[in-house]
């Protein structure tokens, strides 16, 4: 089984991935987790803020894949603002409810910082 890449941190701060329509936008970052799942390319942390935490939420459809990758290690940093301001704290279903002091130091101990 791999371990996480202590120098890889992906920040995710979109309900999707890339700028397109919403529904290619859901449908890429289910490609983009399904595949760092399947292929256990696994960053040491995914930070989620502003709208990325709505992937986080139950009805996401990467709940299977994030928890997959939990599960393998990966840690996964929920903005607790972001959630509160869109008022979606009590529909957390994956990851760790932190402040920006985790998201700030997982940036600060990355080698190398993705943003997606």
């Amino acid at each position: 089984m791999s371990v996480p890449d202590s120098e890889t941190v992906i920040l995710v701060t979109r309900n999707g991935m890339g700028e397109a329509e919403p529904a290619l936008q859901q449908k890429l970052i289910c490609t983009y987790f399904k595949l760092l799942d399947e292929n256990n390319i696994l960053p040491a942390a995914i930070c989620f803020y502003t709208d990325g935490v709505r992937l986080v939420v139950e009805g996401s459809p990467v709940l299977d894949s994030l928890k997959s990758l939990e599960t393998k290690g990966v840690r996964l940093i929920l903005c607790s603002t972001c959630l509160d301001y869109f008022n979606l704290t009590d529909q957390v279903r994956v990851g760790i409810v932190g402040g920006m002091t985790d998201i700030l130091e997982a940036q600060r101990r990355a080698g190398k910082v993705i943003s997606i």
